[in-house]
């Protein structure tokens, strides 16, 4: 039932969705971003009904129903399409008849683009340059303060041996080490600017680290199920800020549900995928969901930026570390959060560009 790869080498290129369907409306080809977009692997598509893969609006069904009655093209904006796992995709949709010299078999060819791709790479491309902006501005700003800090910090311990008074120690202790805790957030700010060491690692020894370390944290009412992919190949990257990264996010949501909840680890492939701007055949796409409150409405185009919290005594500093951590490693990281339902994506590339 289905072409091989070579019949339509030239369609696995690209990165908007392409899906060839024949006379039943059979899926005979599903290109790699294809795969990537309905979250399945073309093996297990391929022979089986388009309807039986993802639900298609009633316009988009309409435009596939006249293609192959009628020979007609069609294109359409923000095209609603129900992915098998019930996501509702929003997409600008092509419907595209074929010539039987063409493809043999092959009646339409579908083209479809996430809307969200355009808006995330126009967001993506601002927020990298905002957040360069305040990367420097807080890593100048922490340098000027450690500077006073440790004089304040000399000056309360040697106001400390002099005074007579115990009782008025207290106060110097005050000072001490509340000097303390802002030298402690000031490195802080700073660590995400040390040198990568890179080394050939795998993500699921990283992903049971950061289990191992959160169970310890929350002992009790709080599970971590696995869904790992066990045939990813191993990447390059640096293993501790790997594993800082995930665990500053695991450890957000296990925060944000008091250590009361369920968070799922899920690891899988994506083939041709463009990260910063750059092309890569392979790629690993980390989810970390949890069924916790979801992230405040007020905060959520915020998060990644430093000293944002929506938890009381937070620092404001995980999201912003973790987001560094993935951006040495040509990665993304982006969140989608409702009450009940919260999901943190980060892709890294494994093969090169």
């Amino acid at each position: 039932m289905g072409v091989t790869h070579a019949n339509f080498a030239g369609l696995d290129l690209l990165a908007s969705a392409v899906l060839l369907i024949d006379d039943g409306q059979y899926i005979r080809y599903l290109n790699p971003a294809g795969e990537n977009l309905l979250a399945i692997s073309s093996r297990s598509v391929l022979g089986r009904r388009l309807g039986e893969v993802c639900k298609c609006s009633s316009t988009l069904q309409s435009a596939i129903d006249n293609g192959l009655q009628n020979n007609w093209g069609y294109t359409g904006q923000n095209i609603a399409l129900g992915r098998a796992d019930g996501e509702t995709l929003h997409l600008n949709c092509t419907v595209t008849p074929l010539r039987p010299d063409i493809a043999a078999g092959m009646r339409l060819l579908l083209e479809l683009q996430p809307i969200e791709h355009h808006l995330a790479a126009t967001r993506e491309e601002r927020l990298l340059e905002q957040q360069q902006a305040n990367r420097e501005l807080i890593r100048n700003l922490a340098h000027e303060i450690k500077n006073p800090l440790g004089g304040i910090r000399g000056a309360a311990q040697l106001l400390e041996h002099e005074l007579g008074n115990p009782s008025l120690k207290e106060y110097t202790q005050v000072i001490i080490k509340e000097a303390d805790r802002l030298q402690d957030l000031m490195q802080r700010l700073l660590t995400p600017h040390r040198a990568m060491l890179p080394t050939t690692v795998n993500i699921h020894e990283i992903l049971e680290r950061v289990r191992s370390l959160l169970m310890a944290e929350f002992s009790e009412g709080l599970k971590i199920r696995r869904d790992y992919d066990i045939s990813l190949p191993e990447l390059v990257g640096d293993r501790e800020q790997l594993i800082q990264a995930v665990l500053n996010i695991a450890r957000n949501a296990a925060q944000a549900m008091a250590g009361q909840g369920e968070i799922v680890l899920r690891t899988r492939a994506l083939r041709q995928v463009t990260l910063a701007k750059k092309r890569y055949r392979m790629a690993l796409e980390l989810k970390v969901i949890d069924n916790g409150p979801g992230i405040p409405e007020d905060i959520r185009e915020r998060m990644f930026y430093p000293l944002v919290s929506g938890r009381e005594g937070g620092s404001g500093l995980g999201l912003t570390i973790a987001q560094n951590f993935i951006q040495h490693h040509h990665g993304s990281i982006d969140c989608y959060s409702r009450p009940g339902h919260t999901v943190f994506t980060l892709r890294l590339p494994i093969e090169p560009a």
